[in-house]
């Protein structure tokens, strides 16, 4: 790249409107006073791998990927982090000098920082987690709670397959769990996660018996429209302590924006402003 060629870098998804990935970058770059452009792009799946070698060639040094793309560019890539492998998707991918697409995932990393902001007295080894989901989000979840020391983790999933798929890829320290004995996983567990899109502005309530929750649980919801889902409404009249699902997204967005601009930004009040403006 040349030197005074403007660093773009952007997020590719379908849709891509909701995306909040830009209204942080900006504030970052902005705040560091950093040359660099990061721009919303809808990209349909046929299309994928056309733009995405186009990229490099009109300045940008990476991208991060959202639904429905984060598991076809693993086929694209052509070098994947063994995360990104465990995981079996990639958000964020940087562009090489040499003209190599690396694909990475920063979810799982993005997850335990936000817990670590939030809620600094968690500890992982208190006791089983609880997990309701088992998409690509559940597995991201999944590889960094047991990273962090997890002993167990209870999965339950409308679909009973899609769990048993998770058992299988990661092993016996998982206990699939029926979706209508739900309530009893939460009650077992000293960290409970929502990976649903449940709960959702838009989408249908997360029907769980929570009258499980009781003090000294951590419980936090990957959704973040609204702030306070009723999971997390519920899990604080419960005395639990609580962690919205902001922070997940404004931390996993810190290693690619490192890569890409140089700096390292801080997630602080003023990004999760600038990312809810």
């Amino acid at each position: 790249m040349s030197l005074d060629r403007i660093p773009l870098a952007g997020v590719i998804g379908r849709p891509i409107a909701h995306s909040k990935s830009p209204q942080l970058h900006g504030h970052w770059l902005q705040q560091m006073g950093l040359p660099g452009r990061y721009i919303p792009m809808e990209v349909a799946p046929e299309d994928l791998e056309q733009v995405l070698r186009a990229l490099p060639r009109a300045g940008f040094v990476g991208v991060n990927i959202t639904i429905p793309h984060k598991e076809a560019v693993l086929e694209i890539a052509d070098l994947v982090t063994d995360r990104a492998t465990l995981i079996g998707a990639a958000n964020t991918l940087i562009f090489r000098a040499d003209g190599k697409i690396h694909a990475d995932n920063t979810d799982g990393y993005g997850f335990i920082e936000n817990l670590k902001q939030n809620a600094p007295n968690w500890n992982p080894k208190a006791g089983p987690a609880a997990l309701l989901g088992a998409g690509g989000a559940a597995r991201a979840v999944i590889s960094a709670l047991l990273e962090a020391g997890v002993p167990e983790i209870f999965i339950s999933n409308r679909t009973r397959a899609r769990a048993e798929a998770l058992h299988a890829d990661f092993g016996r320290r998982l206990t699939v769990v029926e979706w209508v004995q739900a309530g009893n996983m939460i009650e077992e567990a000293a960290t409970v996660v929502n990976t649903t899109s449940l709960g959702m502005v838009g989408k249908p309530e997360l029907r769980v018996p929570l009258d499980g929750l009781r003090r000294g649980q951590l419980v936090t919801d990957l959704v973040y429209a609204p702030l306070k889902t009723p999971l997390l409404a519920a899990a604080e009249a419960a005395g639990c302590t609580t962690v919205d699902g902001l922070g997940m997204l404004l931390h996993q967005a810190v290693p690619g924006f490192e890569r890409w601009f140089g700096k390292r930004p801080q997630v602080t009040d003023e990004a999760r402003a600038a990312a809810l403006a």
